[in-house]
């Protein structure tokens, strides 16, 4: 898990998530909702593909572009119990909550690179990543 989650509000704009990417190096920001607690998670893929591809406004809400629902994890879980969640829920990241506290966040890119475990690191990535973008693995392919 990294311990350090980009957040911002789920009324910011979308403008301001994306040069928050940017400026932290990440593909996501998880969205606060007035409580502080987690809302959404929006990732580089959404504002490309739904803010720019959809021809929407920089200055929309970033909430209106974002995967909601939250599906979170506890810091008690194991790698797998993570990866599990994240291949059901078909998610690449999944922000870690102890009680109310946003406590970290675990990405498809820590299970891989954090486990030691080459094997496993290759397994977990290749059924997120197929969970994830079934289209992508499933759709008819030539004439």
């Amino acid at each position: 898990m990294t311990e350090s989650v980009v957040t911002a509000a789920a009324a910011a704009p979308v403008r301001e998530v994306a040069e928050l990417m940017r400026e932290r190096g990440v593909g996501s920001v998880v969205l606060l909702d007035e409580a502080g607690a987690p809302a959404a998670v929006v990732t580089d893929r959404d504002l490309a593909i739904g803010v720019l591809g959809g021809a929407h406004e920089v200055s929309e809400r970033a909430g209106d572009h974002a995967s909601a629902p939250v599906v979170t994890g506890a810091p008690e879980m194991k790698v797998e119990q993570a990866a599990e969640l994240m291949v059901e829920h078909r998610i690449r990241r999944l922000p870690v909550l102890d009680g109310d506290h946003l406590a970290g966040i675990v990405t498809l890119d820590d299970l891989a690179a954090r486990t030691g475990d080459g094997a496993l690191a290759q397994r977990l990535t290749a059924e997120v990543t197929r969970a994830a973008l079934p289209g992508f693995y499933f759709h008819q392919r030539g004439g």
